[in-house]
């Protein structure tokens, strides 16, 4: 159950009439009427009722070979996600995810690292991955591409940036498990090919696409999206799921 900070009532996060986004944190009402009394002086209510920090799980290549201008990209989308007061989860891995933690933390975010290994030694010397860019680790001795189903889990959204085939993988479990998916443009990889997949997988998960270069307006339009519509069933593995539209139908289509 959740609480409307304003009228105090309680209810199922599927039954929420309006959602907003205050402080990296969301708040549940039971009707706009309560939301719009909220968005005027949020700070008579922000601390009546406990809220969850948003997780921003971002998903790309661990390859430290990567092109100047998608590492600034990477590094851009952490100080975007920090600066939104979200919570950062990545796989802890070098590449990319590295770079988006860097963001983060200089930023002064909370980055959170999924680990394939057993322990901080494992972490460091057997599948040589950064440890400095992190205020958690988890570590789930899983390996590389069992802790992928964990990062998905755990992020509240879910951004693409550059990536080969274990950014693929982790794109496939975010769609099939209807999640709401950010594709960061220009930054290479599969991220180039996500809308032909997208058409040729032709399956309704409930998953949702929004596309971008940019990395702040890609986090911007996804909390929108996020607030207005897939808060509601922000995975597949809702209740009472809801039927919801195919991925791209009241999205705008990506720039070629």
């Amino acid at each position: 159950m959740v609480q409307d900070p304003v009228c105090m009532m309680k209810f199922s996060p599927r039954e929420a009439g309006a959602t907003v986004e205050y402080g990296g944190k969301l708040y549940y009402f039971c009707s706009p009427s309560c939301r719009d009394r909220f968005v005027a002086q949020p700070r008579l209510f922000v601390d009546k009722v406990p809220a969850l920090r948003l997780t921003v799980g971002v998903m790309g290549s661990a390859s430290e070979a990567m092109l100047l201008e998608v590492g600034k990209k990477a590094f851009s989308l952490g100080q975007a996600i920090a600066e939104r007061g979200f919570i950062l989860i990545t796989g802890a891995c070098p590449g990319l995810p590295y770079e988006c933690a860097r963001g983060a933390q200089q930023y002064g975010g909370i980055s959170v690292g999924i680990s394939p290994a057993l322990s901080l030694d494992e972490h460091l010397l057997q599948y040589r991955s950064p440890a400095d860019a992190y205020e958690v680790i988890v570590y789930t001795g899983s390996g590389l591409m069992g802790r992928e189903v964990t990062n998905i889990r755990s992020s509240d959204m879910v951004v693409i940036i550059g990536g080969r085939s274990g950014t693929l993988g982790e794109f496939a479990i975010a769609y099939d498990e209807g999640k709401l998916i950010g594709v960061l443009q220009g930054s290479g990889g599969i991220t180039e090919r996500i809308p032909d997949l997208v058409k040729n997988i032709d399956k309704d998960t409930g998953a949702r696409l929004v596309y971008s270069p940019d990395p702040y307006e890609l986090i911007a339009r996804m909390i929108e999206v996020y607030t207005q519509q897939h808060y509601r069933c922000p995975s597949c593995f809702c209740m009472e799921r809801g039927r919801q539209h195919p991925a791209e139908s009241s999205l705008a289509a990506p720039e070629s």
